[in-house]
C-alpha cells in the first residue's frame, strides 16, 4: 500500500528531528507517486515557531516546483497537523493529507477540530488519518519518555537587563 510506504519515509524524517533534540515529527510531499520534498520538526534549532515538519516540507516542495501552490500534491506527516499547518496546506492547495498518530491536544484534522471540513473556507483537502498510527505514536511516546527520564527541560532563558 503506497500510504504505508510513504508514511515509513515520513517516520525516517521524524528520526532526523529526534537526532537534533526536536519533537520527532516528519513529513513529505508526494506528486504523482514520487517524493518531491521532505521535512522534519526544527522549531527549536531554527528558533522559528513555524518550522513544523509540514511547513518545512511545503517550503521545500514550493522551491522545487517554483510555485507556492502545490495542486495535485499529497502531504504525509507522522502526527495530525495543527491549525497553523492546516492553514499552510490550504494556501498551498494540497490535494490530500495523510497523517499517522492523532493529536488530541492540537489536531486540526478531526481530533480537536477539522479545519478542512469548514464549508466557508475556500479550499477543501481530502484527509486520511491513522496510517501507521501505532508506529507514529510510539516514536513520540518514546521520545517524551526519554526526555522525562533524562531530565531534559527547556534551556534557561537568558538574563535581560532592563
Amino acid at each position: 500500500m503506497p500510504d504505508r510506504m510513504f508514511m515509513r519515509q515520513a517516520l525516517s524524517q521524524a528520526h532526523n528531528a529526534w537526532a537534533l533534540g526536536e519533537v520527532p515529527v516528519g513529513a513529505l510531499v508526494v506528486l504523482e507517486g514520487q517524493v518531491i520534498a521532505t521535512g522534519f520538526n526544527q522549531p527549536i534549532g531554527s528558533q522559528d515557531p513555524t518550522a513544523h515538519a509540514e511547513v518545512m516540507a511545503l517550503r521545500a516542495a514550493a522551491n522545487i516546483l517554483g510555485n507556492y501552490r502545490l495542486p495535485g500534491c499529497e502531504l504525509y506527516v507522522t502526527l495530525e497537523p495543527c491549525a497553523m499547518c492546516v492553514g499552510a496546506m490550504m494556501h498551498a492547495r494540497i490535494a490530500r493529507v495523510v497523517f499517522g498518530a492523532p493529536d488530541p491536544k492540537t489536531g486540526a484534522c478531526g481530533s480537536v477540530l477539522n479545519l478542512f471540513e469548514q464549508e466557508k473556507l475556500n479550499h477543501h483537502t481530502s484527509v486520511t488519518g491513522g496510517v501507521m498510527a501505532d508506529e507514529c505514536g510510539a516514536v513520540l511516546r518514546e521520545f517524551f519518555a526519554e526526555r522525562r527520564a533524562g531530565g531534559q527541560n527547556r534551556p534557561p532563558l537568558p538574563n535581560f537587563e532592563p
